[in-house]
């Protein structure tokens, strides 16, 4: 590892990436990690401080490992460009919230995801779910943090609850107020951690108590949740990557009203392992687990040894994940045959130009 690039080391930097820059990096440039976009641009931490950099052609997000170089004669003193970007690990992706076919990275080079969730009040197990699938599929470890567990009222029947939809995933009852449950929460954190849940969760309250030790006062934003529907304000505006103790970093993310599946197949598969094991025993292999005969599915559901809201969720996140599949599928093929007709353009104009 380049003594230049120790500095980075607190964001992640090892030597893997080193020989993945050596051998990727275009002529000229610099390793950096994405801090936060926004509008086109963004702030990359490299071996000498923090830079602003134009975020080139490819759509960047918080926690790419990226190259950098200085604009020559740049109207703005000493801004760079991201001239590319180092192969991701990981990937948190969501359907686009915009509606269109394509899916949205919420987070890159990810280790870990805490998905909090309050729970002093109605916990959303189908939501849980949800966020667990997306974990799964980009391939970081999931811990679910029932968050304000001082002001829940049945924490212990929460738990047994959420632990029951959560199998393989570390479930922890958190407070950032009586620090109870934190100092499990931080020991079972590694690499660069990013915390998802819906406003009012809690997460950056949470992410405060985390930073406490490497900051030593809040270095986020909180707000206090409506107390009609307990619904939280957006506090937190902007996917953020910040150093904290044991040379981990931590991503905050923005609340999230809307949590769609995209191409998370075996995420959905990992979060429902039960209803999965069920469906290799059924009789026949195209069975849609509705009146068939021989289902294993709903012979199960008959003798309770599945829940019914768990089926029902494992089913919409089969139906939705398979729509957005199909809608990119179609978005696909368009650009294909959009691009087939640019070249069949492009070759009628060379040979009419031959013949004359």
């Amino acid at each position: 590892m380049s003594e230049n690039n120790t500095r980075l080391t607190e964001y992640g930097w090892n030597a893997t990436l080193s020989n993945t820059f050596t051998t990727l990096a275009p002529p000229d440039s610099a390793p950096g990690r994405v801090l936060r976009v926004d509008r086109g641009r963004c702030d990359v931490a490299v071996a000498g401080g923090t830079v602003r950099a134009l975020s080139g052609g490819d759509p960047l997000c918080t926690g790419d490992w990226v190259t950098v170089a200085e604009i020559p004669d740049s109207r703005e003193p000493e801004m760079h460009t991201v001239t590319s970007i180092l192969p991701r690990t990981s990937s948190i992706v969501r359907s686009s919230s915009s509606g269109k076919s394509e899916g949205q990275i919420l987070a890159a080079n990810v280790d870990t995801v805490v998905i909090a969730t309050a729970s002093d009040g109605d916990v959303d197990l189908g939501r849980i779910e949800r966020l667990l699938a997306l974990t799964w599929e980009s391939g970081a470890t999931p811990i679910v943090a029932l968050t304000k567990s001082d002001a829940a009222h049945y924490i212990s029947d929460t738990l047994t609850q959420v632990c029951a939809i959560a199998p393989g995933a570390t479930v922890l009852a958190v407070s950032a107020e009586t620090n109870e449950g934190m100092d499990v929460l931080d020991a079972v954190l590694d690499g660069t951690v990013a915390i998802l849940g819906p406003s009012g969760a809690g997460k950056s309250t949470l992410a405060n108590a985390l930073l406490a030790d490497t900051t030593g006062a809040d270095r986020l934003e909180t707000g206090r949740v409506r107390t009609g529907d307990g619904k939280g304000r957006h506090t937190t505006v902007t996917r953020e990557l910040i150093p904290f103790s044991g040379g981990r970093t931590l991503i905050d993310t923005p609340g999230l009203r809307g949590v769609g599946m995209w191409n998370a197949a075996e995420g959905i598969d990992k979060t429902f392992p039960e209803i999965e094991e069920l469906i290799a025993e059924c009789r026949f292999s195209d069975c849609a687990h509705n009146s068939e005969p021989g289902c294993a599915v709903l012979s199960a559901l008959g003798r309770g040894d599945i829940d019914e809201r768990r089926l029902a969720s494992y089913r919409k996140l089969q139906r939705e994940n398979a729509w957005n599949a199909a809608r990119s599928d179609a978005r696909l093929q368009a650009e294909r045959t959009r691009e087939i007709k640019v070249i069949s353009r492009q070759l009628k104009s060379h040979y009419r130009g031959r013949d004359r």
